[in-house]
């Protein structure tokens, strides 16, 4: 079990426990200076990372080696964050608001810039990314996001024709593509529908459909669970389960610690 403490934040990386396979246990921790917030007499949180190995994992997906983002206000979001995500595992991120989560979110998808240290993502430098290779980036990063983001105006099966399009998927490609993906998620029924006349399950299922049009090699949800009750929650843990054991790194960036217990 994992606990915070007013002193210390813990910021957990450990896989969902019910997936399948044999796993070892490695445990690695580093201590880093928070963000400064006013002018609040330092601490120190200590980020540790909780790994299993699940099935095949092995080569690595996400690096991160001292990690520093600075935002042009002065605002110090994270420091010294280092941590290793193998490919083929399900992890969580988990901490309070205020941890960093978000922004190394928005660092693995190259919205923001890494101030100092280096990460590597399948393969990208994000670090020395050129602009020209973002695209290619977030095609292999697919993100699932709280508020869902679908558009409104588009049924499920064209939000999904949509993300495909956008990229130049060949055309004769993409109606056996959004079948498969909405087979996957349990949708097929519901393809015609606009997101306006679905459940927030249904909605977050879509976009959790939508993150994996493309066929990426990783998928980073956002507080997936935020906006749905405990039985809806469990729909998507399984959901990316399923997802995790066809091969696609998960990372799940929560607030929730109970989530992460449940699992």
């Amino acid at each position: 079990s994992f606990f915070f403490t007013p002193v210390a934040l813990q910021i957990v990386i450990c896989p969902a426990p019910f997936a399948q396979g044999s796993r070892s246990n490695t445990t690695e921790s580093q201590t880093v200076t928070p963000p400064q917030i006013d002018t609040q007499p330092k601490s120190r949180y200590t980020y540790k990372v909780c790994k299993f190995t699940i099935g095949i994992a092995g080569n690595t997906m996400i690096r991160f080696t001292n990690v520093n983002k600075i935002y042009d206000n002065g605002t110090h979001a994270i420091k010294g964050v280092s941590f290793l995500v193998d490919n083929g595992e399900f992890v969580f991120l988990v901490g309070p608001s205020g941890s960093g989560k978000s922004t190394i979110l928005k660092l693995l998808t190259a919205e923001e810039p890494i101030t100092r240290g280096s990460a590597v993502i399948d393969g990208f430098d994000l670090r020395h990314i050129q602009p020209s290779r973002i695209p290619l980036l977030r095609r292999r990063v697919g993100v699932v996001y709280q508020d869902f983001r679908l558009i409104k105006n588009k049924t499920v099966e064209e939000n999904l024709e949509f993300a495909m399009r956008v990229i130049n998927a060949p055309r004769k490609t993409i109606p056996e593509r959004v079948r498969y993906v909405l087979d996957l998620v349990g949708l097929v029924e519901k393809k015609g529908c606009f997101p306006t006349e679905l459940s927030g399950g249904e909605q977050q299922r879509v976009a959790i459909a939508r993150a994996l049009i493309n066929n990426p090699s990783t998928i980073v949800a956002d507080e997936p669970t935020g906006n749905l009750d405990p039985e809806r929650s469990l729909e998507i843990m399984m959901l990316l389960e399923r997802i995790n054991q066809l091969g696609t790194t998960i990372l799940v960036v929560t607030h929730e610690r109970e989530l992460v217990n449940r699992f």
